[in-house]
């Protein structure tokens, strides 16, 4: 597929492969993984038989339970800058006939929020996840519905939804026509600030200390 990056798995394992080996080095269950990550246990069990593909978020979480970056198991847009041109921005996809991503948000200190435009094909319904954090999906254009701990609201051009991440939710596009959906939120779904942090703790430790004579 011309222009785009897929997850970046080695030659020998799949996606799932990768993860299900990275669970078993950590002596973790399926239901370990589940709960940390705010999946259910038959979600992860297919996502290891690479029966289906998780979502951006749901990567993101079920990472954050195995003690991993994202970027070893994806690979993603850098920001290399504080805007975007629509005919720059070059899609990802985690898996084919999936949904794919465009990188809005750009990277800085003390940066707070995180934004993808996800394209979502007809029939696509993601996976029930709660995570931490909060975020706002706003439809660009088709129609969507958006399924928040058992309610369903219907979405169509130029309507949004926010909500706490901690709540049972999923979105699926109900037509047969592809929606386009500008999601913004806390989680960190780049994986960035983790090296910031880090090369923040290193600068510190190096910063000389005060004389206390």
């Amino acid at each position: 597929m011309p222009d785009s990056e897929r997850a970046s798995v080695s030659e020998d394992l799949s996606l799932g492969m990768r993860l299900r080996a990275k669970r078993k080095d950590l002596a973790l269950t399926l239901q370990d993984v589940a709960d940390g990550a705010g999946l259910s246990t038959g979600f992860i069990s297919q996502v290891e038989r690479d029966l289906t593909a998780p979502s951006l978020a749901s990567l993101v979480s079920i990472c954050g339970v195995l003690g991993s970056e994202i970027s070893e198991y994806l690979s993603q847009p850098r920001a290399e800058r504080s805007f975007t041109r629509r005919a720059e921005r070059r899609p990802y996809w985690i898996a084919d006939k999936s949904i794919s991503y465009e990188r809005i948000s750009s990277s800085f200190d003390g940066q707070r929020l995180h934004s993808v435009i996800m394209n979502i094909p007809p029939g696509y319904r993601s996976e029930r996840v709660r995570h931490d954090g909060e975020e706002i999906e706003f439809v660009l254009s088709g129609c969507v519905t958006s399924e928040l701990e058992g309610q369903t609201v219907v979405l169509k051009s130029g309507d949004s939804i926010h909500h706490k991440s901690n709540k049972l939710h999923c979105i699926w596009n109900h037509t047969t026509e592809p929606a386009k959906v500008l999601w913004v939120g806390t989680l960190d779904l780049f994986g960035e600030h983790v090296f910031a942090d880090q090369n923040q703790e290193h600068e510190a430790e190096e910063r000389p200390k005060p004389s206390t004579v």
